[in-house]
């Protein structure tokens, strides 16, 4: 089965047809809308395997957009495109469960690589090194992005569940913020360490309800998932 239908919402006229065509050179399946509204009514009326969208939009900006996919398939992957200038809106595009973003200008191939890479890790991957953990009450499936805690189940994104896994691998053992930083972002830019935090807060947040598992902050050096007997 192929997983290469992708919701494309861009203003931009240029640059949503450059990108258009190009994916479509590479064997995706690409609609192109031209603001949220008209993305949101494609949305709703198609299935696709990951959207990409503008922040910056009329009618409907990209967060809001987001935000109503989210509560339709809140597991659907989606990235951001963001100018260099929107540092802040980034943040807030991670915080409302972004894969990944990615900031204008930017090359063809580079979101060629990100967008195989979300679709790879979110249909068809299976990491060996990834499995099954206990976290006290709490467990965790790599492989699914999926944590189950007393309180609920919740779907991770897919830099959530890579981050739990690597902090897993590492258990009562220091993740150094930079390999983390290497191994997700493949920069360990002061930028991407800011988004790895908010990755944390939300982790943090997730385990809550197990007190006897606790992500520190170790300053200077990176975090440590800590499981107190």
């Amino acid at each position: 089965m192929s997983f290469n239908k992708i919701l494309l919402v861009e203003d931009d006229e240029n640059l949503g047809q450059v990108l258009q065509e190009y994916l479509q050179m590479k064997q995706y399946e690409v609609t192109l809308c031209r603001d949220g509204e008209e993305g949101l009514k494609q949305f709703n009326a198609n299935s696709y395997h990951l959207v990409i969208l503008d922040v910056m939009m009329p009618k409907k900006d990209g967060f809001t957009l987001a935000t109503d996919i989210k509560k339709s398939k809140p597991h659907l992957p989606f990235i951001f495109l963001t100018a260099k200038s929107m540092q802040e809106d980034t943040l807030q595009g991670l915080k409302l469960g972004a894969d990944d973003y990615i900031t204008k200008p930017f090359s063809m191939e580079e979101l060629l690589l990100r967008l195989k890479a979300i679709l790879k890790r979110t249909y068809q991957e299976k990491d060996n090194k990834s499995g099954k953990y206990k976290l006290g009450s709490c467990s965790f499936d790599a492989d699914a992005h999926m944590l189950e805690t007393p309180e609920k189940k919740i779907k991770l994104t897919t830099k959530e569940a890579e981050l739990l896994r690597l902090l897993c691998l590492n258990m009562n053992q220091c993740l150094n913020r930079s390999d983390a930083l290497k191994a997700i972002w493949h920069d360990d830019s002061y930028f991407n360490a800011r988004s790895m935090d908010v990755y944390i807060t939300k982790l943090r947040k997730y385990l809550k309800a197990e007190p006897s598992i606790k992500i520190l902050t170790l300053h200077g050096q990176g975090f440590k998932l800590l499981q107190e007997d």
